[in-house]
């Protein structure tokens, strides 16, 4: 294990490699659901389907219906986080991690002042956390009521108000596995019955550094930049500069400076990695200023289509392919180049797994087919 001050280049299998570990990519853990979510650090979840679909492709007999048990016993939340998108985190982190990362939700709304101006901000937030605790509302719903106190005001903006303000969470049913539910809010307090995380709250430094060592055990070795892309954040080169001493420190090909847990796993760099087929906005994508690390270079830009992302396929680790699960459970891989027979078993194997597991498909040859996934 290096030390503490050593700075060895990685190369960019390594930090694949080391990579794909802590995000329990090179074999499935035998962990429970929960757990998996709290070491990740949430899972991205703009669209229902996705955290469900990383799990799988990192848990040991993961099925749908754990994840979904956790959702509806209140034990994980769907909620913006990090990025200002929609994370699954646990109920633990959903009340500390909010805080964490208020300083963009404040940033996005300073966009929207004009379509403010005149609005009492603090007034704003106690009649919205008001509304919602009375009972889940939509969006469309807080803005209307919120439009009968401030006519004037831009709509859209009073609705951005009430998000970036309060800590508001999506109820149940939506977010569990195969049921349907509008998208309706309240408080993370309210709905965990715990103390809620508000703009308000305080952001000690000791609990940024417990951020970082949390991030680089699901995504390190990592770069001050990684992480701020990450989580949405700037300035935490003085939390990395505090936890220094306790940090292995590394340099990648182009020289920079990459921070480690030390006891983390650093695989060798030609540790077998199997196919894995993620789904659209997994963080393993998402989570570096650097993604050499899984996406090739000359890929760069083929798992995305404007703003929305394509269903990936690893080989080897890194980034191979996209995929697609229509209505009827037949998968399609479409290869962005050549892959010999025997891997192209593999990635046949996993998904038939995946089919199984996750869309009711009875498995069986022609189940999964190579073609485009726009055919």
């Amino acid at each position: 294990m290096a030390s503490r001050t050593t700075h060895r280049v990685l190369d960019t299998r390594s930090l694949n490699r080391a990579t794909l570990a802590r995000q329990l990519l090179l074999s499935r853990a035998e962990m429970p659901a929960l757990d998996a979510v709290a070491h990740l650090l949430g899972l991205q979840a703009q669209n229902v389907k996705p955290p469900y679909f990383q799990l799988h492709a990192r848990l040991a007999g993961f099925r749908p219906d754990e994840l979904a048990g956790l959702m509806e016993s209140r034990r994980v939340v769907r909620m913006v986080t990090m990025r200002s998108t929609i994370h699954t985190h646990t109920a633990a982190d959903a009340l500390t991690l909010r805080p964490l990362v208020q300083a963009p939700r404040d940033r996005e709304l300073g966009n929207f002042r004009k379509g403010l101006l005149g609005v009492d901000l603090e007034r704003l937030t106690g009649l919205a956390r008001a509304f919602v605790e009375a009972e889940p509302r939509t969006m469309g719903e807080i803005r209307e009521e919120l439009l009968k106190h401030w006519p004037d005001a831009e709509p859209q903006a009073l609705s951005v108000a009430a998000r970036c303000r309060l800590p508001l969470v999506q109820v149940t049913p939506r977010g569990v596995w195969g049921r349907r539910g509008q998208v309706r809010l309240t408080t993370v307090g309210c709905w965990l019955g715990g103390e809620a995380s508000d703009a308000e709250a305080e952001v000690s430094g000791a609990g940024v550094d417990g951020l970082v060592v949390r991030y680089l055990r699901a995504f390190g070795p990592a770069s001050v930049k990684d992480m701020q892309v990450w989580a949405g954040l700037t300035r935490l080169r003085e939390s990395f500069e505090r936890l220094r001493p306790q940090l292995s420190v590394f340099r990648d090909e182009n020289g920079v400076e990459l921070f480690d847990v030390p006891d983390a796993p650093r695989p060798p760099a030609d540790t077998p990695a199997p196919p894995r087929f993620l789904p659209e906005f997994d963080n393993l994508l998402l989570s570096h200023a650097d993604r050499t690390r899984v996406v090739p270079a000359d890929l760069k830009g083929r798992s995305w289509a404007g703003n929305q992302a394509y269903c990936t396929l690893l080989l080897d680790g890194f980034l191979a392919g996209l995929w697609r699960l229509d209505d009827a459970g037949r998968l399609t891989v479409e290869l962005f180049g050549r892959a010999t027979r025997q891997e192209k078993d593999a990635i046949a194997a996993e998904g038939e797994r995946m089919l199984v597991d996750m869309a009711g498909g009875a498995g069986g040859a022609g189940s999964v087919r190579f073609g485009s996934i726009h055919g």
